[in-house]
C-alpha cells in the first residue's frame, strides 16, 4: 500500500474503549485500519459509546432528537403510519421498525397516540437498538432487537437520525484524494493517509482545497439498499444532510465531522474514545447513486405540516383555552404542543432536517 503522507501527531489514548481499539489495530495487518472500522469500534464495539451505555439521547443524555422535544413528533408520525397502513390495505402483519431507537422516546409517543395500525398490540412495534443497556427504557410490550430481522420487512421502517451515526470512510485531499487510516503506536492513536485504491459511487470533488475532507458513506448506502431490497411497505429516513458530497469539501471539516458528549461539542475524534458520539452530515447524492431516487424528499418541517401538525396544535390551543382555569394533565400536554411545534418546525434546527421516503410493495 502506497503511503501519501506520514502520520499526524499522535493523540493520547484514554479509557478501555481506546485500549480495546489499540489491541484490535495491533492485531491487524500493518497495525492500522480504516477510519470507518475505527468509528465502528468507537461507537459500537465492546466498550463503544452506544454499546457500553455511556451514550444516550435525552435531556439527561448527550443530545436531543425530535422525539425528546416532546410527544407531538410521535403523534404526527402516528397519523402518517395509519395513512400508510390503510394505503397498504390494512394488513394484519404490519410492523413498525424503529431503527436506532435509543431509549425508545419515539416508540413511547407513537404508542401513546394509539395508531390503528398497531391494533392495540405493542409487540408489533419493533425497537431496534444495538445498545442492550437501553432496552430497559423501551415501552412495555414492544419487541426489542439488536438489528433488523431477516427476510421481508412488512410495514414501515423508521430511521430517525440513524444514518449520520453509521461508520463512514474518511477521504482527505492531499494533492490527490487519499484515505484516512488509524494506527496505534507507542500507546497512542494517530492518523495516517494512504492512496485511495477503491472507486467511489459518487464524483470526487475536483476543486477542493488542500486538506479538505469528505465522508464516503458506504455503510449508510448499504443499509438503505438492504432495507429497500427487503421492503414491503415504506422506508422513512430523517436526518441532517447535504445534497452533494462536494458541499462538505468546501466547509471546515470540523463543521460536518462532529463529536458530542453531554450536549456539548466533544474533542477530536481520536480523543475520549468511547466517551463521545461521532457524527456527520448525510450526503444524499451517495444514497441516491446506489439506491435510486426516493419517492419523496422534504424538509422535516414540510413533512410534519403534511401530516397535520398545525391541526394538532390548534386542537391543543382549543383544549387549553377550555380548561385553563383549572388545567389538568391533558390540558398541560395540549399547551405544550405550541412550544414543541415551534422547535420541530424551526428550519435552522430539526425542522430543516431532510425526510426521504421510499415506498415499495413486494410482488
Amino acid at each position: 500500500m502506497q503511503s501519501c503522507v506520514s502520520a499526524i501527531s499522535p493523540i493520547s489514548l484514554v479509557l478501555s474503549a481506546a485500549e480495546h481499539i489499540g489491541g484490535v489495530i495491533d492485531a491487524a495487518e500493518n497495525q492500522e485500519f480504516r477510519f470507518d472500522h475505527f468509528m465502528n469500534e468507537a461507537l459500537y464495539g465492546p466498550a463503544g459509546f452506544y454499546t457500553s451505555g455511556v451514550g444516550r439521547a435525552g435531556r439527561r443524555g448527550d443530545f436531543i432528537t425530535s422525539p425528546e422535544i416532546g410527544p407531538l413528533f410521535g403523534t404526527v408520525i402516528g397519523r402518517a403510519l395509519d395513512a400508510w397502513w390503510i394505503a397498504m390495505g390494512s394488513p394484519s402483519d404490519f410492523r413498525i421498525f424503529d431503527v436506532g431507537c435509543g431509549p425508545g422516546g419515539l416508540a413511547r409517543s407513537i404508542i401513546a397516540a394509539q395508531p390503528q395500525c398497531l391494533g392495540g398490540d405493542s409487540s408489533r412495534y419493533v425497537c431496534v437498538e444495538i445498545g442492550e443497556s437501553q432496552w430497559a427504557s423501551h415501552p412495555v410490550g414492544v419487541t426489542s432487537m439488536k438489528s433488523l430481522p431477516t427476510g421481508i420487512l412488512n410495514g414501515v421502517v423508521l430511521a430517525n437520525e440513524l444514518l449520520d451515526n453509521l461508520p463512514f470512510r474518511l477521504l482527505v485531499n492531499d494533492g490527490e484524494w487519499c484515505e484516512a487510516w488509524v494506527t496505534h503506536r507507542d500507546g497512542s492513536l494517530s492518523e495516517v493517509l494512504h492512496s485511495l485504491l477503491d472507486r467511489t459511487n459518487f464524483d470526487l470533488p475536483t476543486k477542493a482545497t488542500l486538506g479538505a475532507r469528505i465522508p464516503w458513506q458506504q455503510s449508510a448506502v448499504e443499509w438503505v439498499k438492504d432495507v429497500i431490497d427487503r421492503l414491503n411497505g415504506r422506508l422513512v429516513v430523517i436526518d441532517y444532510s447535504v445534497a452533494l458530497t462536494s458541499e462538505l469539501s468546501q466547509r471546515p471539516w470540523r463543521d460536518w465531522l462532529r463529536t458530542y458528549a453531554g450536549h456539548e461539542k466533544g474533542a477530536h475524534y481520536l480523543r475520549n474514545v468511547g466517551l463521545q458520539d461521532i457524527t456527520n452530515d448525510v450526503c444524499l447524492d451517495q444514497i441516491i447513486a446506489t439506491c435510486g431516487q426516493p419517492d419523496s424528499v422534504r424538509s422535516q418541517s414540510q413533512f410534519l405540516q403534511l401530516w397535520g401538525i398545525d391541526e394538532l396544535v390548534e386542537e391543543g390551543k382549543r383544549i387549553w383555552n377550555e380548561e385553563s382555569a383549572r388545567p389538568g394533565l391533558l390540558a398541560m400536554k395540549m399547551r405544550s404542543r405550541i412550544s414543541e411545534a415551534e422547535a420541530l418546525l424551526e428550519t435552522s434546527g430539526v425542522g430543516g432536517f431532510t425526510v426521504m421516503e421510499w415506498a415499495k410493495l413486494q410482488p
